[in-house]
């Protein structure tokens, strides 16, 4: 009990620590590519924290899962480093009693892997779809910001606004509009304009100013001067979410409908689960100290088998999504594949086998073969 209490204090300080530094690259690397977003006028500069939060928190459990195997690896690497395995060893005790106070510890941790890939995924991905549409379906007139030429939706009017001159910025000062609309090209410059809004219709009304018109392939140019003059800006465009997309559905709803979009999308996120448990059992297989190599060697291929799993997964959904295997035959062989091959390796380590032994004992067999019918026969 004392070192099953120890060796989780010690995966406890490792977990902790990893878990930091994991979520901060992963901040600073979704932060790099919301400002891009926001820039891009894909989401609302305001929203930026937001989207960051729910971002990160889709990826959190891919970000748990990696902590967590990184913690084993590194704290029974330590063990094997300061010989505390040798101890271990010498009393009798494998490998394979590692297990329980492993899992002791990771239960909780799994678990919240599973809510979270299961439960909290599909609903990060919906706010964050409300989010780039809400911002997408605004007016063109609520896009324009002072001092930038913005397009509108449709691409066919261009807005400058010099400033905002009331607080609420419904009227502005010096206001530029170029459009291309129906066969006619126009320029209207005004002073001041102010926007009045009657149910779903935005109405720009413009105030001492002048308007340029002139039709596609005709030189003829009417200009004309105007004291107020009123534009209708379009409606209001509806926000609608395609609810028919796999990664906003439940789990229930993605087993009531199993198409293959569907299947795939339920594959990748138990994989997730499943592979988090996994790693748990190649944590013990794995490692390992060599005196003669460098204390990163051993993570470095820890790092590649995890993205080596994690891409298989990945693989995987594209599989089943394109037929080329079906969704139970893809759990049993990947994630039943991967477990049996931690045993497997798990089993070698424990008893020590090399090529050399297992050689040996095969040559050994097939000589005790050959020697049964020599006696028989005398």
């Amino acid at each position: 009990m004392l070192f099953q209490s120890s060796i989780r204090r010690e995966l406890a300080r490792s977990f902790g620590a990893t878990l930091v530094v994991l979520i901060t690259i992963v901040l600073t690397i979704v932060l790099i590519r919301t400002l891009g977003q926001a820039s891009r006028g894909v989401i609302n500069p305001q929203d930026v924290m937001l989207f960051m939060a729910y971002s990160t928190l889709g990826r959190l459990p891919t970000i748990l899962t990696l902590s967590l195997f990184i913690a084993m690896v590194s704290t029974l690497t330590r063990m094997y480093r300061d010989s505390e395995m040798v101890v271990w060893f010498t009393s009798g005790q494998g490998l394979g009693r590692f297990l329980k106070p492993l899992f002791r510890f990771a239960w909780p941790v799994l678990l919240i892997i599973a809510l979270m890939a299961l439960f909290v995924w599909p609903w990060t991905n919906q706010q964050t779809k409300d989010m780039q549409e809400r911002y997408g379906s605004r007016g063109d007139l609520d896009r324009v910001a002072p001092g930038q030429f913005q397009e509108s939706s449709s691409g066919k009017r261009v807005f400058f606004i010099d400033r905002n001159a009331s607080v609420d910025q419904k009227s502005s000062n010096s206001v530029f509009i170029a459009a291309n609309e129906k066969g006619k090209s126009s320029v209207t410059t005004a002073r001041s304009g102010r926007v009045d809004s009657s149910g779903d219709k935005q109405v720009l009304l413009l105030q001492n100013g002048q308007r340029m018109e002139h039709e596609i392939g005709k030189s003829a140019l009417k200009i004309s001067d105007f004291e107020e003059y009123g534009s209708n800006m379009g409606d209001t465009v509806s926000l609608s979410v395609d609810a028919s997309e796999s990664k906003l559905l439940s789990i229930p709803a993605l087993i009531k409908s199993p198409t293959r979009a569907n299947l795939s999308e339920l594959a990748w996120r138990l994989g997730l689960v499943l592979a988090a448990i996994n790693f748990v059992v190649l944590a013990v297989a794995l490692a390992n100290a060599n005196p003669r190599g460098g204390r990163s060697g051993n993570m470095v291929f820890v790092v590649l088998t995890f993205l080596v799993y994690n891409n298989l997964i990945n693989l995987g959904q594209s599989w089943i999504f394109g037929g080329l295997i079906r969704f139970e035959y893809l759990l049993l062989l990947l994630h039943g594949g991967v477990l049996l091959l931690a045993l497997a390796w798990l089993t070698k380590r424990n008893a020590n086998w090399t090529l050399r032994s297992v050689l040996r004992l095969a040559r050994g067999s097939a000589l005790a073969a050959r020697s049964k019918p020599e006696k028989a026969a005398s």
